[in-house]
């Protein structure tokens, strides 16, 4: 009999598993010495909770809104690439089970299923993330067809303009669609499961891309891809034709530094996501945790403020309230529920991460997922 699921770890495990190495270490992994992806744990752990007791907390509201939208908890799905190779169909997968728990789910770029195929697979919105190209033209459309699809929020990521480099990729010779070689494919025959559901999805390359981007329907290693398209020249300006194209929500993510909140709210958008990209790009940055308090200080309530890298349980994501986020993105916790079981682990990361932040804030005497208190945290 297997062991119950009962947190994010286990799903971690499941996924180890059932995906081919190279795909999970896509997820798992950071960047350079992963310094960066080990101090989103660490600092997690670093903050601890004050206990109260004898008041009463059996009411206790999750529900909260963010960019307007009403959300039935503080946690939104953040866009990850190629998760559709975790499972197949992992997008369609993904904003199915967000809709049901009545969540954001927000599309890559460098999805494996395209904007038109989630849609066309699902009843709610879901939000759009963009990356900035050296083919403006093909960005520019790229938007439009977020626009066609109704999607209800557009995420602009400003921290991979040029990549971080992530040995594992490399070593793994991570390529898009997957293809077999002699060093994976003993991997690849022992999961039939993963290599059936990739085979019956509706893409198995970048679906956002094909036929609208060179190489990118080749076998071709990602960070090979993303140094030929990603374009380094973006600034703040980039921001006023993307608010031309663009006539609903505006968030921008990548947020590490006060003075770049500062930038983003003096330039209008909805919402920042303060991000070190999940700990797979500038590593030695500090962990999004720590910074979390001085961009919210920063902001003064000229923007809303999200929380991205690192939240792998409910008690992590009351603590990012507690310090001034709205809400928070999972990332490697929704790819790994993905990885273990399809849309059914990605409803079940979902549900862990909503018990176990309605029983922290009942055991800290908080009520309303709206007014964390940071009073909530121990001082010492």
């Amino acid at each position: 009999m297997a062991a119950p699921v009962t947190n994010i770890a286990d799903l971690r495990e499941l996924a180890r598993r059932r995906v081919p190495r190279a795909f999970f270490e896509y997820a798992d992994r950071g960047s350079y010495d992963e310094v960066t992806l080990r101090e989103n744990r660490r600092a997690f752990e670093r903050l601890r909770f004050r206990q109260r007791v004898m008041h009463d907390v059996d009411r206790r509201s999750l529900a909260t809104t963010v960019v307007g939208q009403p959300i039935s908890m503080p946690l939104a799905i953040a866009p990850t690439g190629m998760a559709g190779l975790q499972c197949g169909s992992g997008e369609i997968h993904g904003a199915r089970a967000a809709a049901k728990a009545g969540i954001p789910f927000c599309l890559s770029t460098v999805s494996i299923c395209s904007i038109e195929q989630v849609r066309a697979a699902t009843e709610m919105p879901f939000w759009f993330q963009v990356y900035v190209m050296r083919d403006r033209g093909f960005t520019r459309e790229l938007i439009r067809r977020a626009v066609a699809a109704e999607c209800s929020a557009l995420m602009v990521t400003a921290d991979l303009t040029v990549q971080g480099q992530r040995h594992r990729e490399i070593k793994n010779g991570l390529s898009v669609p997957p293809k077999v070689t002699l060093q994976n494919l003993f991997d690849i025959a022992s999961k039939p499961r993963w290599v059936w559901n990739v085979l019956r999805a509706p893409s198995r390359s970048f679906g956002n891309l094909d036929g609208h981007i060179k190489g990118a329907d080749s076998l071709t290693t990602l960070a090979q891809w993303i140094a030929a398209q990603f374009d380094p020249t973006i600034t703040w300006n980039d921001l006023a034709w993307i608010r031309e194209l663009w006539p609903g929500k505006l968030i921008v993510k990548g947020i590490l530094d006060p003075e770049d909140a500062k930038l983003a709210a003096a330039h209008g958008v909805d919402a920042i996501v303060v991000s070190n990209h999940g700990g797979r790009q500038l590593d030695g940055a500090p962990a999004s945790i720590d910074v979390l308090p001085s961009v919210v200080d920063a902001v003064a309530g000229g923007t809303e403020v999200l929380f991205d890298s690192g939240i792998q349980s409910g008690q992590d994501l009351l603590k990012a309230l507690a310090l001034g986020a709205r809400a928070g993105l999972i990332g490697k916790a929704f790819l790994y529920g993905l990885g273990a079981g399809g849309e059914a682990g990605v409803t079940q990361a979902i549900e862990i991460i909503r018990r176990e932040l309605s029983v922290t804030m009942a055991l800290t005497n908080s009520l309303d997922a709206t007014r964390v208190s940071p009073d909530i945290l121990w001082q010492g």
